[in-house]
């Protein structure tokens, strides 16, 4: 796996939000909007190992449309990187995972990960969108930016 540098993920991100605006456009499913931002920046991000997202559910982070390898199944209200996105509303870029409190190992290969809130029209949270790298320091401000550009123009009805 290989971490592209500044400029390249900034080029990648680029063709990914097109890519990304033009499959979800007048789609009004949301698990199909999901399910084709999923596949778009796993295809095109060579630093992705896993993801997806984690649909809000009653009380709990319930997984939804991810590629990958297995993930947890639900993850509790501020546990773990995911459930402390979605608890304290902000996106998370956690380098180590292992020096993070709480972290959930849904797969030891996993080194670093980043996770954006993703909001509807309203402006409360429906999902988090997780990433996992098996390379340490992975994401930076580049990824960040960039997700959450794509999450607050994602389309949502």
């Amino acid at each position: 796996m290989r971490i592209p540098g500044s400029e390249e993920k900034q080029g990648l991100y680029a063709d990914a939000e097109l890519k990304i605006r033009g499959l979800i456009a007048g789609e009004p499913d949301r698990i199909a909007r999901m399910a084709g931002i999923v596949a778009v920046l796993h295809g095109l991000m060579p630093h992705y190992f896993w993801t997806g997202f984690y649909r809000v559910s009653g009380g709990s982070l319930v997984i939804g449309p991810y590629q990958g390898t297995q993930g947890c199944a639900r993850i509790g209200w501020g546990r773990g990187v995911c459930g402390t996105a979605w608890a304290t509303g902000q996106s998370q870029v956690v380098p180590d995972v292992h020096a993070f409190p709480g972290h959930i190992a849904c797969d030891s290969r996993s080194e670093s990960e980043i996770v954006v809130p993703v909001r509807d029209a309203r402006g409360a949270i429906v999902a988090v969108f997780d990433v996992d790298s098996e390379c340490p320091a992975a994401f930076d401000e580049v990824d960040r930016g960039a997700l959450e550009r794509i999450f607050r123009d994602w389309g949502e009805c």
